[in-house]
């Protein structure tokens, strides 16, 4: 509490201060004149300064160096102005005037720089906020299915359950290490989704053709954790509803720093439900982020074949 009140003390004695400095610049002009004695013009400045202080206490922190030195001059040179022209010219009442006034727009457009940069930082910010929130929710549930399904093979002392813990454990460090960063390697991208099918195929009890094709460049990078979502979207919304002739393509090549990423799959009934979820729509938020102008994103719907086809300039 007494805290709080020893703030509130030092703001009214801030706030006084600046009052009586104003009492001041109104008092000796009203006997004497501003430009008849050299103390007038140092108080203006020093009101001003107050004022500044007052309402742009953080401004005035970061550069009252500079502020501070600009106003020194000009006090300064009020003294002299008094000292080497006694009968106060016309001139250089003017260049009084000029040195006391040049210095404000100054300090204005950097006052403004400064709100303009902090508003950009603060966008930033709230995007990687929410490029986070969008990354934490990439495909919780395919690892909880995965667990289920390891559970049930461990019950049934198959021979394929130690192959789904590997890569599991893989895809889950994948996911928790390399997910975070701003950009992986293509090729670590592209091993993460052949893991993901791999899972799939020891899932499953029916036929399913899965081909991934791809042909891209060494050292080539992209935001991580891109593709999974439309892989997902193939296996959930298509395929795992299916009885027979399913099939998931996937094809990926890189020519100069354009990257083109094209997945299909078969589907029956309504293939509305790819546009559901959060999957899609994930996707296309942080395309929005990451690649802003720099991506197309088109999805077709034909003859019980769903297709998305991203193309990307990437680094």
């Amino acid at each position: 509490m007494n805290s709080f009140v020893q703030k509130d003390q030092k703001a009214l004695y801030k706030v006084l201060a600046v009052l009586g400095l104003l009492v001041v610049m109104l008092i000796i002009p009203h006997y004497t004149g501003i430009w008849d004695n050299p103390i007038a013009v140092p108080v203006l400045i020093l009101f001003w300064l107050g004022v500044a202080y007052l309402v742009l206490p953080e401004f005035f922190k970061k550069y009252r160096i500079a502020i501070l030195s600009v106003y020194g001059l000009v006090i300064a040179y009020n003294f002299f102005f008094f000292t080497s022209t006694p009968d106060h010219a016309q001139n250089d009442r003017l260049s009084l005037v000029l040195f006391m006034i040049l210095p404000i727009p100054v300090f204005a457009a950097l006052w403004a720089y400064e709100q303009w940069r902090w508003l950009k930082t603060l966008k930033a910010d709230k995007a990687k906020a929410e490029l986070a929130l969008l990354k934490n929710q990439i495909n919780p549930h395919f690892f909880f299915n995965t667990l289920n399904n390891l559970y049930g093979l461990i019950v049934e002392k198959s021979e394929k359950a130690p192959e789904l813990v590997l890569k599991l454990s893989d895809m889950m460090r994948y996911t928790i290490y390399e997910g975070k960063e701003d950009l992986v390697l293509l090729k670590d991208e592209i091993n993460y989704l052949e893991n993901y099918i791999e899972l799939h195929k020891i899932r499953y009890q029916k036929k399913v053709e899965i081909i991934f094709a791809h042909e891209v460049q060494e050292g080539l990078k992209v935001a991580p954790l891109l593709f999974i979502n439309l892989l997902e979207n193939a296996f959930k919304h298509g395929v795992e509803k299916m009885r027979e002739n399913a099939f998931i393509h996937l094809r990926m090549r890189s020519q100069g720093r354009q990257l083109f990423f094209s997945i299909e799959n078969s589907f029956e009934g309504m293939a509305s439900d790819h546009n559901k979820g959060i999957g899609l729509e994930n996707l296309k938020k942080r395309l929005d982020y990451l690649y802003p102008n720099k991506h197309q994103l088109s999805v077709d719907e034909k003859e019980s074949i769903f297709k998305v086809q991203l193309n990307l300039e990437i680094l």
